[in-house]
């Protein structure tokens, strides 16, 4: 699975950009924020690579906020990647993050392709869709350790007052968890 390419712009237009890569040539589609950062030359890019019976397609971000953003959204069920891609031309994910936590259905029906029912259906599934601030290690444990316990039985708001104000790195933050849990 690709997960990440590097290489140099061959071409770029606003929805695909094409990365040379030591002679090999990918064709990548990227949402319109990350078209506007990408520089003209050189460039680094974090992929979801979804394959299916007749493509094999990779999405770019140059934000992974943004990668976990258009990740989050296309699990929903009736949102494929292409609607994923327009929410990530629409907004940021820290709009979309303010999007969601204030259920605001009228925000996300300006997104090309979704209609109000799409719109509802999608705020609900995401009420817990959070933004990291940075990409420390934390971030990712907390999130690691928070899918650990969800496939433990869990609930989310019950792991997530468990860890609220924890650190460490992953098994630190299950056993904390677990700990505080078994009071809950």
């Amino acid at each position: 699975m690709i997960v990440g390419i590097e290489g140099i712009v061959e071409k770029k237009e606003p929805t695909i950009v094409h990365i040379n890569t030591n002679g090999l040539i990918y064709e990548v589609n990227i949402s319109i924020n990350t078209s506007n950062l990408i520089p003209s030359d050189r460039v680094k890019l974090y992929i979801t690579q979804i394959i299916r019976e007749d493509a094999n397609l990779l999405f770019g971000f140059i934000d992974t906020n943004e990668k976990k953003m258009f990740d989050t959204v296309i699990k929903i069920n009736g949102v494929g990647p292409k609607v994923g891609l327009a929410i990530c031309s629409t907004f940021t994910p820290t709009t979309f993050a303010s999007i969601v936590s204030s259920k605001d259905v009228n925000m996300l029906k300006r997104v090309p392709g979704i209609g109000p029912k799409a719109s509802s259906r999608i705020l609900v599934e995401l009420a817990d869709f959070i933004v990291d601030g940075d990409d420390n290690i934390d971030s990712g444990a907390l999130s690691e350790a928070t899918m650990a316990l969800e496939s433990l039985g869990f609930k989310k708001d019950a792991i997530q007052k468990a860890l609220y104000g924890s650190s460490g790195d992953t098994s630190t933050l299950v056993k904390e968890g677990l700990r505080k849990l078994q009071r809950l």
